[in-house]
């Protein structure tokens, strides 16, 4: 017991409490950048921890503790490793225990909830519950103590009189614990009610072992010089922030804190590298927001349903790029990619490609399905490619656009390139270009309004013409290489503005207006105009 205490000092810390939906990893981090020297997770219940399984994240370079339904119940990774608190809601020592040791060797200490009054921990005997039961509170704390090798603590609150609060708290510090921390209000107590800072005197001048301060946030604690103030004040070992730490967790800078803006930005690098779940991400940056969530930005965030689109209402697309590469929402493959019309050549799009690719590779055609979002009327597609998904997690303000999102990201999924300006060639502006040029001079066979040619394209038509008449080219043919033969003349009289050809008789050679002569090296099977080496000059 001795060794696990000495091996985490309570003393003269400052500390993020922990807090339900705010504990989570990211802010855990953006506290101890900002300066806390210890960080406790949110409250995690016993039994929905103990079936949990350890999981090395070798992706995320995380340990993921596993839920059976696949949720990450608890995430922590190597730079915390030494400063990290877990804590839990408990009421009974054996599965308290269980979850310790499954736990411990991840963690620098483990601390028991003994103070909170929210409902759905006291109504299965746990958090401020325990209070009343202090045989519960030592059958717990001594278990824990005897079976873990990490330091154990615990967090109450106060008493109705101090007489028993001290009783508590003495009774406690016999179990063996390395540490207590104390919130100065009854469990009657709301945050608008003053904390009791004598109460969380009393109680540090009654045990040898730490007392760590908490509650001051709202009435003591605005900045961090007040930190100290509020250590004095209570004449506790160290300080707990919730609520101040909630709102701007830079306030454990010593240098002062940052803005608001600033705080969130940080904070949102360190979710989506993490994967934190868009909704705790959200909601998290909300509290920040505090009295701000209906300004324009507040309106934005809320808006906002994916860390992509978090990143978005804060400037921060290209991180978010960079950082959230493609995975794997069940069967969907999905990436954060909006598609830019600015970035391709004219008349070539990602479903262009794909198709093509699609094609080439034999495969079906790509299938799309789409979604509108009710909310903003945001559209959403799905592609389906050889029996696989992709799908883009930002949303889209047209059907058109959500397409061509999936599209890009099941061709970078895939590796094949996607068109954009400056990427290698696939050969299909090249093929547009074609049949661009078939189009043309399709429209000039209907009568169009042929485009004025060069001087090097008249050349070379004019080496084919000659002022005298074939005498046996056309004899023998029938009539469809006849007919063959008036085409391609037509088109040599059009680009030279000659009169139309007669119509052919079948059966007999064709007559013109003008006589065409074909070089004697051409055989029938070069007459055809798309065959002939000066048709797209």
């Amino acid at each position: 017991m001795t060794q696990a205490v000495g091996r985490l000092c309570f003393c003269n810390k400052t500390a993020l409490a922990p807090m339900v939906r705010v504990g989570t990893l990211p802010m855990r981090l953006l506290a101890l950048d900002y300066g806390a020297d210890l960080v406790y997770c949110e409250e995690l219940i016993d039994i929905k921890m103990a079936q949990c399984t350890r999981v090395l994240n070798d992706v995320l370079e995380t340990v993921d503790f596993v839920a059976p339904d696949d949720r990450v119940m608890f995430r922590t990774c190597q730079r915390e490793k030494d400063r990290v608190v877990f804590q839990m809601g408990t009421a009974d020592p054996q599965r308290a225990l269980t979850v310790a040791q499954l736990v411990e060797n991840d963690v620098a200490a483990i601390d028991v909830n003994m103070g909170c009054p929210k409902e759905y921990s006291t109504k299965g005997g746990m958090g401020a519950a325990l209070l009343s039961d202090p045989d519960k509170i030592e059958a717990i704390l001594s278990t824990l103590v005897k079976g873990v090798s990490k330091p154990v603590t615990c967090k109450i609150r106060i008493l109705p009189s101090m007489e028993q609060t001290v009783d508590l708290a003495r009774r406690i510090e016999r179990t063996g614990v390395a540490a207590i921390a104390v919130h100065g209000r009854t469990k009657e107590e709301r945050p608008q009610h003053p904390v009791h800072c004598d109460a969380i005197q009393t109680v540090a001048q009654a045990v040898s072992v730490p007392v760590i301060a908490n509650g001051g946030s709202l009435d003591l604690v605005k900045s961090h010089q007040d930190i100290q103030s509020f250590r004095e004040a209570t004449g506790a070992s160290s300080v707990m922030l919730a609520r101040a730490a909630m709102w701007n967790p830079s306030v454990f800078r010593s240098q002062g804190a940052l803005s608001t803006e600033h705080v969130m930005e940080d904070y949102i690098r360190y979710a989506v590298r993490y994967e934190n779940h868009p909704s705790n991400t959200k909601y998290c940056l909300c509290q920040m927001l505090r009295d701000k969530v209906e300004s324009p930005l507040g309106k934005r965030l809320h808006a906002a349903q994916t860390s992509a689109e978090i990143c978005e209402v804060f400037g921060l697309e290209e991180f978010c790029a960079e950082t959230d590469d493609l995975t794997m929402e069940g069967d969907v493959a999905t990436m954060p990619v909006r598609f830019d019309r600015r970035e391709y050549p004219p008349q070539i799009t990602p479903k262009m490609h794909l198709l093509e690719w699609s094609r080439r590779e034999k495969l079906e055609q790509p299938a799309y399905e789409t979604v509108q979002r009710a909310l903003d009327r945001g559209f959403q597609s799905t592609v389906t490619v050889a029996d696989k998904k992709y799908r883009s997690t930002l949303w889209e303000k047209s059907k058109k656009l959500a397409e061509q999102a999936a599209a890009v990201v099941c061709l970078r999924a895939l590796g094949v390139p996607e068109g954009r300006t400056g990427e290698p060639d696939s050969g299909l502006v090249g093929k547009r270009k074609w049949e661009e040029k078939r189009s043309d001079e399709s429209e000039e066979e209907k009568g169009a309004p042929a485009r004025a040619p060069d001087a090097s394209r008249s050349a070379c038509r004019k080496r084919h013409l000659s002022k005298t008449p074939p005498q046996e080219e056309v004899k023998g043919q029938d009539f469809q290489q006849s007919f063959t033969l008036q085409r391609w003349a037509y088109r040599q009289s059009v680009s030279l503005k000659t009169p139309m050809p007669s119509e052919p008789t079948p059966g007999s050679p064709p007559t013109f207006s003008r006589r065409v002569c074909l070089p004697l090296s051409y055989g029938a099977s070069h007459i055809h105009p798309f065959n002939s080496p000066h048709a797209f000059q």
